[in-house]
């Protein structure tokens, strides 16, 4: 669907202003869409994250503030998402013999079962979603981190 008929307007000052608001709108869009996958497994954004980035680092333990770097949105009250994982029995506290400040996260095999059992759905849901061939995905990158490179 064109951003004119999604917003019903066609009123941009220029193409980069409409390029700019067509990325908010698709952001959201994929944000809601891919919200949607997640529902049936009980899980946010946030948690999936934290639980990929758990899965991804093994076997190193991540502290609760290395996960909190590696995390897609930057805001995000990791040791609050953490907290909901723990009750849920996906991952575990463990604290630092060294500095008992810090608090490393593991996940556990309940944690690494449900994203097993997820990852055949969020791959063939993200596939639907972007709707872009391998070469189009990689012209795509490109252009978004071109976007981010100019801040």
């Amino acid at each position: 669907m064109k951003i004119e008929e999604a917003l019903k307007t066609n009123k941009f000052r220029d193409e980069k202003h409409k390029a700019g608001i067509n990325l908010l709108y698709t952001a959201y869009w994929f944000n809601d869409n891919f919200n949607q996958l997640l529902k049936p497994f009980d899980i946010t954004q946030e948690q999936f994250n934290v639980l990929r980035i758990l899965r991804g680092s093994l076997p190193k333990n991540l502290s609760v503030k290395e996960v909190a770097t590696r995390m897609i949105e930057k805001s995000s009250n990791v040791p609050r998402i953490v907290d909901r994982l723990v009750r849920k029995e996906f991952v575990l506290r463990q604290g630092s013999t060294i500095d008992k400040r810090e608090t490393f996260v593991v996940i556990t095999v309940k944690g690494l079962d449900l994203l097993k059992s997820m990852d055949k759905i969020i791959a063939e849901g993200e596939k639907e979603l972007l709707g872009l061939n391998e070469d189009e995905a990689l012209i795509f990158n490109e252009l978004l981190e071109k976007i981010r490179s100019t801040k």
